[in-house]
C-alpha cells in the first residue's frame, strides 16, 4: 500500500497541473509587462543536436562529471542513512522514522532556496557564471560540516549536520540542473541533461556497490561521510577546469 498510495498522489498533482497550467500568452494572472519579458529572448534556432557532436564538448563532460561525482551521495543518504541510524545510535527504525522525517524536511529548504542564490547575485551586478559558481560553491561550503558526523555521538547532532549537508546538496543540484541551460543552446538542453544523469547513475551503482564493501570490511561508515563531504568540492573544481567562464559551448 505504501506504493500504491505515494503513486496515486502523483494524479492529484497531475489533475492540479491540469487544473492551473496554462500558456503565458494564454494565462489569465500573467499581465502584458511579465509576458513581454518572457517573450523578450531573441528568436533561437530549434534544430536537432546529434549526440555526436554533444559528447566530444568540454561542457557535457562538466555537467556529467558533477553529476558523477555528486548523485551518489544523495542516494546514499537515500539508501544508507536508515541502517546507519539504526546500527549507531540504536534507533529501531520500524518504530520511529522521526530522524529521517527531520532530515528531509531540512532538505527542502536547499530545494526551494538554491534557485534564490545566483539571483542574489544576479541583481547586485555580478556575471551569470561568477552568481552560478558562487552558488554552487555556497552549496559545497555547506555540505562539510557532514565530515563530523562520524565522530559525533549525538543523534540529533548527526541528524542535523546530515540534514543541512541533504539541504545544500539539493540547493547543489537546482543550480547544477541549470548549467546546461547556461551554456548550450535549447535544442541541445534535454540531451546533455540526459547524458549527465547517465552518467551519474552510473556514479550511484559504482558507489553504493563500494559503500556495500567499506560498510563490511570496516564497520563503518566514516570513509562514506568522509566522501560525501568532499565530493562537491572535488565537482566544483572540474566544473571551474572545464567551464571556467560558462562560455557557450560550440555544437555547430
Amino acid at each position: 500500500m505504501t506504493f500504491v498510495i505515494t503513486g496515486a498522489t502523483g494524479f492529484l498533482w497531475l489533475a492540479c497541473w491540469l487544473w492551473l497550467y496554462r500558456k503565458p500568452e494564454e494565462h489569465p494572472k500573467v499581465s502584458p509587462s511579465e509576458l513581454a519579458l518572457i517573450q523578450s529572448d531573441p528568436a533561437e534556432k530549434i534544430a536537432s543536436v546529434p549526440w555526436a557532436r554533444l559528447f566530444p564538448t568540454k561542457e557535457t563532460w562538466a555537467f556529467a562529471l558533477a553529476k558523477f561525482l555528486t548523485d551518489p551521495i544523495w542516494w546514499f543518504y537515500l539508501f544508507w542513512l536508515p541502517p546507519y541510524i539504526q546500527k549507531t545510535f540504536n534507533v529501531d527504525m520500524s518504530r520511529s522514522s522521526l530522524p529521517l522525517a527531520v532530515i528531509y524536511l531540512i532538505s527542502t529548504v536547499g530545494s526551494v532556496g538554491g534557485g534564490y542564490i545566483p539571483a542574489v547575485f544576479l541583481s547586485r551586478g555580478s556575471s551569470l557564471n561568477v552568481s552560478r559558481k558562487m552558488a554552487l560553491l555556497i552549496c559545497a561550503v555547506c555540505v562539510l560540516p557532514v565530515l563530523y558526523v562520524p565522530y559525533t555521538t549525538d543523534l540529533w547532532v548527526a541528524v542535523v549536520l546530515i540534514g543541512i549537508a541533504a539541504a545544500a546538496h539539493q540547493g547543489w543540484s537546482a543550480n547544477l540542473f541549470t548549467v546546461p541551460s547556461d551554456t548550450f543552446p535549447k535544442a541541445a538542453v534535454a540531451s546533455v541533461v540526459g547524458i549527465g544523469g547517465m552518467v551519474g547513475s552510473i556514479g550511484n551503482v559504482l558507489f553504493q556497490k563500494l559503500a556495500g564493501y567499506l560498510v563490511k570490511a570496516t564497520n563503518s561508515y566514516t570513509i562514506l561521510f568522509l566522501t560525501a563531504g568532499a565530493a562537491y568540492l572535488a565537482a566544483m573544481v572540474v566544473l571551474q577546469i572545464l567551464t571556467p567562464k560558462l562560455s557557450p559551448a560550440k555544437v555547430d
